[in-house]
This record gives structure tokens, C-alpha cells and sequence, in this order.
């Protein structure tokens, strides 16, 4: 009888856990700062993996040229700056400065020698690669706290690309 109790303490437990990520990510989703990163080329052999697309950001190597040790693990922060269009442009590494108007500060993590924002790679419906190979951007919601959730991908006019849901637009101070 304490054995089943203790079953289904720790599955209500567990879906809380879950519920609770769910209901965060969806908080950040719905008012969380667009922001978009620029992407890397990625080695067009590794490019196509599967369901999903390898992704690196043109500000991993100015991140990485201004960290110390790249042989260790970190997790911190950068400042960027947005422009109009809200794309970011890597400002530095963040030493607890006060932003300026129109910068935010974005998580990052180091790791194995390689910057890496929330995700490294975007996955898709099976057959629907090509859609992705005009990809530009990455369009991440951001935080206050600077936790970044990718959304969407979009392409050079800065159009979402494959099928996507509208999001409301977070509300600019």
C-alpha cells in the first residue's frame, strides 16, 4: 500500500515538473523579446541531418574570441545590441554593466570549444528540408533574464519560413 502511494506521489510529481516547463515556455513565447541571430554556414554535407538542420550563429566566434579558456565548460551571458529590425549585433561578454537603450543580454554555454545559443539544431517535418536552406535567421524569444527559445527560422527578408503559427508581438517598452 506505501509503494503505491509513493507511485503515484512521484507520478503527479513528475507531471508537475513537466507542466510547469510547458507553462514557462509558453509564458516566454507569448511575452518574451524578439530577437534575431544571425546564421552560420553550417559544412553543407551536415547540413541536412534526418528531420533536422545543424545551426551555428555568426556571433559564436566573436564570443569565443573574447573568452579566456574555451577548453572549460561556461555558462553566461552576452550583451547585444538590436536594430531596427531586431536583428543582434554581439556587443561583448557580459560583466554585469547596465544595458544601454536597445541591448539585451542572452544566455549562452561553452561547450566542447563551442558557443551554443538554447539550441544547436532546428527540427522539421520529414521531406521539408528545402524549405530551411534559405535560412538567415534564427528568431528567438528572450527573457528577461536572457533565456533565449528558438521559434521559427526566417529568411533573408526576414520572412518565416515553413509553417508557422502568427505570434502576437511581445510588448515593446
Amino acid at each position: 500500500m506505501q509503494r503505491k502511494w509513493l507511485i503515484v506521489l512521484s507520478t503527479l510529481l513528475i507531471f508537475g515538473v513537466v507542466n510547469i516547463g510547458i507553462w514557462k515556455s509558453e509564458k516566454l513565447i507569448e511575452q518574451g523579446e524578439v530577437v534575431l541571430l544571425e546564421l552560420a554556414p553550417v559544412d553543407p554535407r551536415s547540413l541536412m541531418q534526418g528531420d533536422y538542420m545543424a545551426l551555428r550563429y555568426t556571433m559564436a566566434d566573436a564570443i569565443s574570441a573574447q573568452l579566456t579558456d574555451t577548453d572549460t565548460s561556461i555558462n553566461g551571458q552576452v550583451i547585444v545590441e538590436l536594430d531596427q529590425q531586431r536583428r543582434a549585433k554581439f556587443v561583448g561578454v557580459d560583466q554585469q554593466q547596465p544595458l544601454a537603450d536597445g541591448q539585451l543580454r542572452l544566455q549562452f554555454r561553452l561547450r566542447h570549444g563551442q558557443v551554443k545559443f538554447a539550441t544547436n539544431a532546428f527540427f522539421f517535418q520529414e521531406g521539408t528540408g528545402e524549405i530551411y536552406e534559405s535560412a538567415k535567421y534564427g528568431l528567438f524569444r528572450v527573457g528577461q533574464d536572457g533565456n533565449l527559445l528558438l521559434t521559427h527560422l526566417v529568411d533573408e527578408q526576414l520572412h518565416p519560413l515553413g509553417q508557422v503559427k502568427a505570434l502576437q508581438p511581445a510588448a515593446q517598452e
